[in-house]
């Protein structure tokens, strides 16, 4: 069974009067309305994810309900999931999923992780995974892509591709994951060009379009010519107006080029659908553990490079690939280290 809640209504369960019949209803022409779609399934096994933004989005959080979606597939399992979860709201909507008996539940984002702090205790036979996040516990996993690796080959065909010697990264919030990103592609700019400038802004929306192209604006007329993005449903925003200010972007978590194949050099994909349904097996084999999973360029599946524009020419586009299989092979490793007084990540050639 596949469930889609609205985040008004789905609150609104939290009333001992919710019990089974609203589960039952159906109204399909009114967006705001739960609705319950039944299909052939492990009746004991049921998935829930709580989404910041919108399935759609072709970016972030689309790739989150494909990955229940493709668990549903694999595992026979029902599932189950809320979008346009506002950080104010995280915590009913956890509740609420852990309380209808939902045996795993992903957080799509590194912003819930408050959240997920504060309900798991209470729920210990339910397993909460953080997408992107920081914690782990009895049952508490996260599960992240290794963005800095994608992000430094992007950082190399940026400082190969750039006039103006300034590079800039948008992303919507700064928490562990977009840092990590930034850091990347500084990391791989520089190993280019060593005095290349990135500039980054956080617009605090992953969704708000204005916002985006505010920030975009901004940036380049800053003289960044080419830009780094990190959005949801603003994403394309971005994309579009480097195109039409005849600068370079990247498209992030699904492939892009399409969105604006005049601007994007190639995209940071991560198949998160993958990701969470490999974490979704492993919670129904009841193999899944209390540890922070972190999957990187090792999985060509999951994180790569996707297609390349035509702008790029092909010795940087051999450079990026030549530089992912030193990566892979762990002839470059990424460790941690401190600078500037600050937790971060520094390169170490073998």
């Amino acid at each position: 069974m596949k469930t889609n809640f609205n985040r008004r209504e789905f609150i609104g369960f939290g009333s001992a009067a919710f019990a089974t019949s609203l589960l039952l209803k159906a109204c399909s022409s009114d967006q705001t309305t739960p609705t319950a779609t039944t299909t052939d399934g492990t009746e004991g096994f049921k998935i829930a994810i709580a989404l910041p933004g919108i399935i759609t989005d072709q970016a972030w959080n689309q790739s989150g309900y494909e990955g229940i979606n493709l668990a549903k597939e694999k595992l026979g399992a029902q599932t189950a999931y809320v979008e346009k979860v506002a950080q104010a709201d995280q915590t009913e909507v956890l509740t609420d999923f852990a309380r209808k008996g939902y045996n795993l539940i992903f957080a799509h984002g590194g912003q819930f992780d408050a959240a997920i702090e504060q309900i798991a205790p209470q729920f210990p036979k339910t397993f909460f995974v953080g997408v992107n996040g920081n914690l782990k516990g009895q049952n508490i996993a996260s599960l992240r892509i290794d963005h800095l690796q994608a992000s430094y080959l992007c950082g190399i065909i940026g400082a190969s591709m750039t006039k103006s010697n300034k590079l800039a990264y948008i992303a919507g919030e700064k928490f562990p994951a977009t840092e990590g990103e930034l850091r990347g592609f500084e990391l791989g700019a520089k190993s280019v060009k060593p005095n290349i400038q990135i500039t980054s802004t956080f617009t605090g929306d992953w969704n708000d379009v204005a916002k985006a192209k505010e920030a975009t604006l901004a940036l380049i007329s800053s003289g960044a010519d080419v830009i780094y993005q990190w959005l949801d449903n603003a994403s394309a925003t971005v994309l579009q107006t480097a195109s039409e200010k005849g600068v370079y972007a990247f498209g992030n978590t699904n492939d892009q080029l399409d969105v604006a194949p005049k601007a994007v050099l190639t995209s940071a994909v991560k198949r998160l659908n993958l990701a969470i349904a490999y974490l979704a097996d492993l919670a129904k084999k009841k193999t899944i553990k209390g540890q922070i999973y972190t999957i990187g360029l090792e999985r060509p599946d999951i994180l790569f490079l996707g297609k390349f524009g035509e702008i790029v020419p092909e010795e940087v586009q051999q450079q990026a690939l030549n530089t992912k299989d030193e990566i892979v092979d762990k002839k470059i490793i990424f460790e941690n280290c401190k600078e500037a007084g600050k937790d971060t990540r520094c390169i170490k050639k073998s």
